[in-house]
């Protein structure tokens, strides 16, 4: 049996950290489901690479860390903070260079070794707060 939550750690180090978009088929399975998509989200995989490469371009230094897992069968939930430089536009904000920290969680249910579907909540409030998009 796949060890879940390490699959899901090498899933951010490998594809998040170091920026390795293309490869995140090694993780994903191609028709993987976001139950909480991103404003203007495609779908499968296709949509969460899109997602992926447009935070990247936003943030270039983004970093995430892995503050707590929790793992039960085939579902892991992973409590993050992510990091970067506002350096691209992001959600129709204009680059401002302004660093951000994000706290959020993930309840990922793998099938196979691979993610099958996916439910992310993020503070997105508090991300456009950072970024001055709404008065804090």
């Amino acid at each position: 049996m796949p060890d879940n939550a390490a699959i899901v750690r090498q899933f951010i180090n490998e594809v998040l950290n170091q920026g390795d978009v293309d490869g995140a088929g090694r993780f994903v399975w191609e028709d993987v489901v976001e139950q909480v998509p991103f404003p203007g989200q495609g779908p499968g995989l296709t949509g969460l690479q899109d997602v992926l490469r447009g935070m990247r371009s936003a943030f270039p230094d983004m970093h995430w860390t892995v503050e707590e897992q929790l793992a039960d069968g085939d579902s892991v939930l992973t409590r993050f903070v992510w990091t970067g430089m506002h350096q691209g536009e992001f959600l129709g904000v204009p680059p401002t260079g302004r660093p951000v920290t994000v706290w959020g969680m993930v309840i990922d249910r793998l099938v196979d070794g691979r993610i099958k579907d996916t439910r992310i909540l993020m503070d997105t409030l508090g991300l456009m707060m950072q970024l001055g998009a709404i008065p804090g």
